[in-house]
């Protein structure tokens, strides 16, 4: 895996939601430790951040969370195991992910929504630039998503979020920007004139829709402190941006590549064929299956 430098060296993971879409599977695990082939859901955008030039990981967990930390930290066991039996390429694999990134931990102690989940890493953050990326949107991207949005940050120098142009029918599950058609930034990157969260189909102000992926700025802190809960009690990002875009202006990066949401099954059952075909090991036997079951009659 490549790593670059950057200019952006910290990135939190909210991973403190409790992932009722999947129970009864999450009762007794992280929905983030649900697996893409061989791999966790996490694990792609930790590796996304890697690649892309970012040095130290800061994840927001909750309650039952464990199971997360202790992936990503060293196994004894396992690895003493492994060499043992001579299984050099598992053993360098399971090395690997310990070794991937430095790695601090906060607690959210309720699950109050994504803006006071960023809000509780304000200390581990410091006064510097950072990156935010979801778990849930798994994005395969070259370069990988969040450097395309660094990139455009070292440019702006101001926050970045990634969007991504949505079907109207669909758009009133995201946030969604408004931008200013006079500022001429180049192509796929906009000045926001306006962020609207979950809008209605016909009040949205476009289709470019927010997903998983932030550059920001030390000052959303204070202004995610003064944004108010919504009716379900939860501080949103997407309204803390608001509040931040009264004082400077924000940015809108169009990101390229291949954004899957598993945080909901059908995105979870898509993304898992998706990095099947692209296994080299995998590939053949799998569309060979696929394309058995079209042969085959459904049983009812």
């Amino acid at each position: 895996m490549r790593s670059v430098n950057s200019s952006v060296r910290k990135a939190v993971f909210p991973a403190a939601g409790l992932g009722t879409r999947f129970l009864p599977a999450t009762k007794a695990q992280p929905k983030e430790m649900l697996p893409l082939v061989d791999k966790p859901i996490i694990q792609y955008s930790v590796e996304e951040a890697v690649a892309s030039g970012i040095s130290n990981i800061i994840l927001v967990t909750g309650r039952g969370k464990n199971a997360i930390e202790d992936h990503f930290d060293v196994s004894v066991e396992l690895e003493t195991f492994l060499e043992a039996r001579g299984k050099r390429d598992q053993l360098e694999e399971v090395r690997k992910i310990s070794n991937l990134i430095n790695f601090a931990y906060v607690r959210q102690g309720e699950p109050l929504g994504l803006g006071h989940a960023v809000l509780v890493a304000r200390e581990l953050v410091g006064d510097e630039a950072f990156a935010v990326l979801l778990g849930d949107d798994v994005i395969d991207a070259d370069p990988p998503a969040i450097k395309q949005l660094i990139d455009v940050f070292d440019r702006v120098k101001g926050p970045v979020l990634a969007v991504e142009r949505v079907p109207r029918e669909s758009i009133s599950s995201y946030g969604v920007i408004a931008i200013d058609s006079s500022v001429d930034l180049g192509p796929g990157v906009h000045q926001v004139r306006d962020m609207v969260e979950k809008p209605s189909r016909d009040e949205a102000p476009s289709d470019l829709a927010i997903i998983g992926r932030y550059v920001l700025t030390p000052d959303i802190f204070p202004a995610l402190a003064s944004t108010k809960s919504d009716r379900t009690g939860e501080i949103q990002l997407t309204n803390g941006l608001r509040e931040l875009l009264k004082s400077r202006p924000i940015y809108a990066c169009e990101v390229n590549g291949v954004r899957h949401d598993t945080g909901n099954k059908l995105g979870y059952l898509k993304a898992m064929v998706y990095f099947a075909l692209k296994r080299p090991d995998l590939a053949a036997p799998f569309v060979e299956y696929l394309e058995s079951l079209q042969r085959t009659p459904a049983r009812r």
